[in-house]
């Protein structure tokens, strides 16, 4: 069993690089626009109906224009960080590649895999990938001046997930696997001492 949980780690960190990549493809912010924006659009709107239009062109224009008035502050749009993203989004799909074929490498080999011998090099992919996210948690991409605001949106927060979920899988075998040993041995010193008697192996 204690073999085994090296392969935990690596089904865990596996897993978590996926949701990482299948994440850059999901909205990442909800895009809004703002008073400002629409006061914007109809300034524009009303432009172009008197330079170009007729009196019922204007009419026109008039009635989008208290039909925009409600969009203010209300989520008309998302955009992924694939979209938004450009460089993070490219860097962020190398490291959960890189940890698939890491993971998937260490558990189609035939013998036993040591604790810690493959949990390094995922959970530094995946620090990194924590933050590549969290600097675009706390600091969104700039907006178009005022007229658009940005919230997050569930693409962000599974990025978040999917790499500490490769932290968590690359450290799991290497800190059980030694934890376990070390109790099993200091609980048979334990007993040897009290009984004088040592358990078979």
């Amino acid at each position: 069993m204690a073999g085994d949980r090296p392969r935990y780690g690596l089904l865990l960190s596996a897993a978590g690089a996926i949701v990482l990549a299948v994440s850059v493809f999901l909205p990442w912010y909800g895009v809004s626009i703002t008073a400002d924006g629409i006061a914007f659009i109809q300034r524009v709107g009303n432009q172009f109906a008197a330079q170009f239009g007729n009196a019922q062109l204007q009419n026109v224009v008039s009635g989008l224009h208290a039909d925009l008035g409600g969009l203010a502050g209300h989520q008309v749009g998302a955009v992924s960080a694939h979209q938004v993203l450009t460089n993070i989004s490219v860097v962020l799909l190398i490291l959960a590649t890189a940890g698939v074929l890491l993971a998937l490498s260490a558990l189609a080999r035939a013998e036993p895999v040591s604790a810690g011998s493959h949990g390094g090099p995922i959970a530094l992919l995946g620090a990194l990938a924590v933050a590549c996210v969290l600097y675009r948690l706390l600091d969104p991409p700039n907006a178009a001046s005022s007229l658009i605001t940005l919230s997050l949106r569930e693409g962000a927060w599974l990025a978040l997930l999917g790499s500490l979920a490769m932290v968590a899988g690359g450290l799991f075998p290497h800190g059980l696997g030694r934890g376990s040993s070390r109790s099993e041995s200091s609980l048979q010193d334990a007993w040897s001492e009290l009984s004088g008697w040592t358990p078979e192996t």
